[in-house]
């Protein structure tokens, strides 16, 4: 039986390739790799996950792989990359959508089946959580479900870039802003390490935030 709103938790929710992962430079645009070789970490990817999960957010990624409805990738590297990814970052979960948009599935972002599959089964509050991606899709998705939305720079720029709650020039900074917007938020939603709390009140008081939440 699903939790009460009241005692569901916030979480991170992140896009793959752009957040997570570099992209790759093919025919003339930024792409998400197909090939093994071209699986690298961004940089800060590993420690900005790292400090979200010492914290005690669940963090899982959420990620449009349509290559592999257009034969351009194998279902076995995929894999392949999510097994290095899982072991690289500790992720709690990799959710993954397959199809191409002709396909009309409910998991394709910026339809937020993705993001309602982890809240179901991570007990996130979905309007105290967040979601990190690069791209308009991401941020439409999030805001579907009413998460907070923060939109990381990325070399593939869009002309429609959504409107995001925050920005941030990369995943480090991301986690960093995550951080200490909890600890602004009602008790009963913050983060859990109190340690994670205090020192987030820290910043907070030095740096101020981007936006104040309700």
């Amino acid at each position: 039986m699903p939790r009460p709103a009241e005692k569901r938790r916030p979480g991170v929710l992140l896009d793959r390739d752009g957040v997570l992962v570099r992209l790759v430079w093919r025919a003339g645009r930024w792409v998400s790799p197909r090939q093994l070789a071209e699986f690298a970490l961004l940089p800060g990817a590993a420690a900005a996950v790292a400090r979200l999960r010492a914290a005690g957010l669940p963090v899982v990624v959420v990620t449009n792989q349509p290559d592999l409805a257009r034969g351009l990738l194998e279902k076995q590297t995929l894999a392949e990359m999510h097994r290095r990814l899982a072991a690289q970052l500790g992720v709690d979960a990799i959710y993954v959508c397959p199809h191409d948009d002709a396909d009309g599935c409910a998991c394709r972002k910026p339809r937020p089946g993705l993001l309602l599959a982890a809240a179901r089964d991570f007990s996130l509050n979905l309007r105290r959580s967040f979601l990190v991606g690069d791209s308009w899709k991401d941020i439409a998705a999030g805001r579907a479900v009413g998460c907070l939305t923060v939109r990381v720079a990325s070399p593939a720029l869009e002309a429609e870039l959504g409107r995001a709650d925050f920005s941030a020039a990369g995943i480090g900074a991301a986690a960093e802003l995550i951080l200490r917007t909890l600890c602004r938020l009602p008790r009963r939603h913050r983060i859990a390490d109190p340690v994670a709390n205090r020192a987030a009140r820290r910043v907070s008081r030095n740096l101020g935030l981007n936006r104040a939440v309700p």
